[in-house]
């Protein structure tokens, strides 16, 4: 495996940099939870701590292996290969870690000690908050989320491998060299030569025909002005110029890697082998950033015992300035100190948020980090609350003070008062209210508010507000007046006509409110309805002039089998004095009606329809609520099916020629049964009223068996078995069968010969008797009819058992739970409560 692949998981590792040195793993928690949450708990934890799964997936990610390389290292260990492939990058499953998985996560080395003690603590315990931007400090208080959020965290909590910086160059020519680098020489011209060239431990490289040059410490540039002095003894064209037979270009190939420490008020302390192209704010960022108890403002890099740079990390992220960023060489400590004073910007301000200030900074600055000022910020006052120093503090809780503080136009015209730890600077927005204008509501074209100018006029701002409707109310326009100190003035104006011309114009003032009113806002939403035979009933607006034809066409049309003689039309009643509610007339309809029919053309729709001239009946204009029934011919339907299976010599699905067609009728046409059939064990279903489905056939789960005996039906027609056939039912007729089954509670359920004569005590024995749970005395028989049959006793006396026939079912019933001791002892003092009563009442009535 190439070096870099090698060092790729110890490059600038964002949040999964291996630990190295004991101190790091001296960090390890030893009160590791004992158990892991339940499958509820864990989904509860990961909608309130999604960041868990995503820190994961971020030390996945930073590993450098692919998805192919983690399956592979999974199957060689033992797990299934897609054991991680929810936390692998671009997976969108939700997942929370589990104990197998970070345990896996550490055998692959994607993660040290540290890193997977700090995952099992928030995975056990879900309350640490080591990665929290939010202040909880003396400046968290009372304000928006957003002003309470530390500035300059959230850079560090939302990492990516985009900040690792490149681990197989290029890089500038300030790079300094030293032992674990790779250098590509590359000679053109009159020689052609390529040479990759290690940097050794002692620092030097060895170069085939020229020799051994050191390199370490030297930067790139002058690593190039070295080369041209000793290539030039081994190769007389090389030299400087454009015009130089011989010339050669140098570059890194691989980066070595070196170890680094960050110590202080950083989220995971400890060293780290990153790229020797790494600067303070990577390493910063390997670890996680500062805490919320660190400093942004001052984060220094020590080398050998004395400090060689000063990161700003507000240099970063206010100006994108990185001149101070220090590149570190190997052994360097980046320090993070706990921070200076913050200060709380809110309000009207770009950025509000808490912001970390140097000494001797003042409000002037504080408001400058935070963007400075809106368009909408007050700039005249801004208000500071602060904490009074402990020295200056009195009793009775003026432990904190109110200053306003005059400003300007601008940031710069605020005073250069300092700032001190848990101030918080406000500044308030401008007035809401909005000054010389009016407005003007309702019916008219362009509704909104106007500009004031001198004499405006009601006149005027009717016309501004591009005129008036149509359908304007003349009798009144109303104009509110907003009064100093009382309550608001109600003006009105009446309109000349249409054109908004007001009677007497009215001078408007700042803040009036013209309010223009509709005719129709005033009138009811009057109606009509109709129903019947039409495709959509139901209620229609009404409008002037409306006849029953256009609501037959509003409508839908009329419906198949509709009577086109009359309709009837309910209508109000002029006189209701006697408790009247409608009074209904009959009006003439014609074929014009149907509006697929035209004259002298032949009619398609269903027989039997009268057909009176076409537009021989007269218009009939329709008054507000009127309601019309449209009526269906006497006796229309379509035709009525019946189904007829088995055993019968035509099967089929059969039209009823009648309303009064029975089963017998229908097993003539059907050319009678079979010889074959067994007209006992006959199945009879009728769909059940409530199986009615817009029209359709009903399932056969919406039906219902009726019991009938289809040979007394046939041999007897009159009898009450042979029913009147309806819509949709089925008649099946199977084939003879010989045998009776048992089931139910009986210790093996089974199918015998049918021994005819033989009661169901002959059966129940065949089935082994009832069971331990079986009520004998309960046992009933399904007839092959449908019909069911139980014992019956006369007089508790004589007992009538039923007889099986071939095709029936003997049922025994499980026995009926029995009542506990208690319930009995409350049934038996009921029963003396009630006699008690009872006894009582014919005491009294003696």
């Amino acid at each position: 495996m190439p070096t870099a692949r090698l060092l790729r998981p110890w490059g600038l590792t964002l949040a999964a940099a291996v630990s190295l040195t004991s101190a790091a793993r001296a960090q390890t928690p030893t009160n590791l939870p004992t158990s892991m949450p339940t499958p509820q708990q864990a989904q509860t934890l990961l909608q309130e701590r999604p960041e868990l799964a995503a820190q994961l997936r971020q030390r996945i990610l930073t590993s450098g292996m692919s998805a192919e390389q983690i399956r592979a290292r999974l199957k060689a260990e033992g797990y299934p290969e897609s054991f991680l492939d929810a936390y692998l990058p671009g997976s969108t499953a939700q997942a929370m870690p589990s104990e197998d998985v970070l345990t896996a996560v550490g055998k692959l080395g994607m993660a040290g000690e540290s890193d997977l003690a700090m995952l099992r603590t928030m995975l056990g315990k879900g309350a640490v908050r080591a990665d929290s931007v939010v202040v909880r400090d003396d400046v968290a208080r009372r304000e928006t989320p957003e002003a309470a959020e530390l500035y300059g965290l959230a850079l560090f909590r939302n990492q990516t491998t985009e900040f690792l910086p490149s681990l197989d160059g290029p890089v500038d020519a300030n790079y300094r060299l030293g032992p674990g680098d790779q250098l590509v020489l590359i000679l053109t011209g009159e020689v052609e030569l390529a040479h990759t060239l290690d940097v050794t431990r002692e620092g030097f490289i060895v170069i085939p025909q020229v020799g051994q040059l050191g390199v370490a410490n030297l930067t790139l540039a002058q690593l190039e002005d070295l080369l041209y002095a000793r290539l030039a003894r081994s190769y007389s064209g090389v030299r400087r110029g454009a015009d130089a037979p011989t010339k050669f270009s140098v570059s890194v190939a691989r980066l070595r890697a070196i170890q680094v420490y960050v110590t202080g008020d950083v989220v995971r302390p400890s060293s780290y082998r990153i790229s020797s192209a790494s600067t303070a704010m990577t390493a910063l960022y390997a670890a996680g950033g500062p805490t919320e108890h660190g400093s942004l403002r001052e984060v220094t890099v020590r080398r050998g015992g004395r400090i060689v740079g000063t990161l700003d990390v507000y240099d970063y992220l206010l100006r994108g300035d990185n001149a101070k960023d220090v590149r570190l060489e190997n052994g360097d400590v980046v320090f993070v100190r706990p921070h200076g004073p913050r200060v709380r910007v809110t309000g009207e301000v770009l950025r509000p948020a808490t912001y970390e200030l140097k000494e001797g900074e003042t409000i002037r600055d504080a408001v400058t980090v935070a963007g400075g000022f809106r368009a909408t910020a007050q700039t005249q006052r801004v208000q500071l609350e602060r904490i009074v120093p402990a020295a200056e503090r009195v009793a009775g809780g003026r432990d904190r003070t109110v200053l306003d503080i005059s400003g300007g136009r601008t940031v710069a015209e605020l005073p250069a008062l300092a700032v001190q730890a848990g101030d918080e600077l406000r500044v308030f927005p401008i007035a809401e209210r909005v000054r010389d204008r009016v407005t003007v509501v309702g019916h008219v074209w362009t509704p909104g508010t106007q500009a004031i100018g001198a004499g405006l006029t009601l006149g005027g701002a009717l016309r501004a507000a591009g005129g008036v409707r149509p359908d304007v109310y003349l009798g009144e326009v109303l104009v509110t007046r907003q009064r100093p100190d009382q309550p608001p003035l109600q003006l009105r104006a009446a309109l000349r006509d249409s054109t908004g011309t007001p009677v007497e114009d009215l001078a408007l003032r700042e803040d009036d409110e013209v309010r223009v009113f509709s005719v129709t806002e005033f009138r009811p939403e009057r109606y009509v309805a109709i129903g019947g035979s039409v495709r959509k009933g139901g209620r229609y607006p009404w409008r002037e002039g409306i006849t029953l034809r256009d609501l037959v066409l509003l409508a839908g049309g009329m419906r198949e089998g509709a009577y086109l003689r009359e309709a009837e039309v309910a209508r109000l009643p002029a006189d209701r004095e006697r408790g009247a509610t409608a009074t209904t007339l009959r009006v003439p309809l014609d074929s014009s009606y149907l509006g697929d029919y035209r004259p002298g053309e032949a009619y398609h729709g269903a027989p039997g329809q009268p057909f009176p001239a076409f537009r021989s009946a007269p218009e009939v204009t329709l008054q507000p609520y009127d309601n019309v029934l449209i009526m269906e011919q006497p006796d229309w339907q379509l035709q009525r099916t019946v189904t007829l299976t088995g055993e019968v010599r035509f099967p089929g699905r059969y039209a009823l020629q009648s309303k009064s067609e029975r089963i017998s009728d229908l097993v003539r046409r059907a050319g009678g049964l079979t010889g074959s059939a067994d007209p006992d064990a006959a199945y009879f279903a009728r769909v059940r009223a409530a199986a009615s489905f817009a029209g359709e056939v009903a399932s056969i789960e919406a039906r219902t068996r009726v019991g009938v005996d289809l040979a007394r039906a046939i041999a007897r027609p009159q009898s009450d078995e042979n029913l009147v056939l309806l819509d949709d039912d089925s008649l099946h007729v199977p084939f003879r069968r010989t045998t009776v089954e048992i089931r139910g509670a009986v210790n093996a359920p089974t199918a015998v010969t049918v021994d005819n004569g033989a009661g169901l005590g002959h059966y129940l024995r065949a089935a082994g008797g009832a069971t331990s749970k079986g009520d004998e005395r309960r046992a009933y028989v399904i007839q092959p009819n449908g019909k069911i049959e139980s014992t019956r006793r006369i007089l508790w006396i004589i007992s009538l058992v039923p007889e099986p026939r071939a095709g029936a079912t003997v049922v025994v019933p499980p026995r009926e739970e029995t009542r506990t001791s208690g319930e009995r002892a409350a049934t038996i003092a009921l029963i003396a409560q009630t006699l008690a009563s009872l006894a009582a009442v014919a005491a009294l009535l003696r």
